[in-house]
């Protein structure tokens, strides 16, 4: 623990972001794995699962939670798997 005043401040509010980010973090997670997870289904809500994912990257993006060619990657992969094969 440090002894600086700052200091202490700074690692309350970084324990704050981190939990802040994880959530985010996982809450990213799970709804990719449910969009793939319906894309493979192939069920009928798989537009809306993508929808909702390519929502949840874009937020994840913007509080500064990933990077933003990390979040492309990431939709660039689920709309390959979403779209249909010929």
């Amino acid at each position: 623990m440090p002894n600086i005043k700052s200091q202490k401040k700074r690692v309350l509010t970084s324990a704050k972001a981190t939990a802040r980010n994880k959530s985010v973090r996982s809450n990213l997670r799970t709804t990719i794995k449910k969009a793939e997870s319906s894309i493979i289904d192939g069920s009928k809500e798989k537009d809306a699962a993508v929808s909702e994912t390519y929502s949840v990257i874009d937020k994840a993006v913007k509080k500064g939670v990933i990077h933003k060619k990390t979040a492309a990657r990431k939709k660039s992969s689920i709309a390959k798997k979403a779209a249909p094969t010929a």
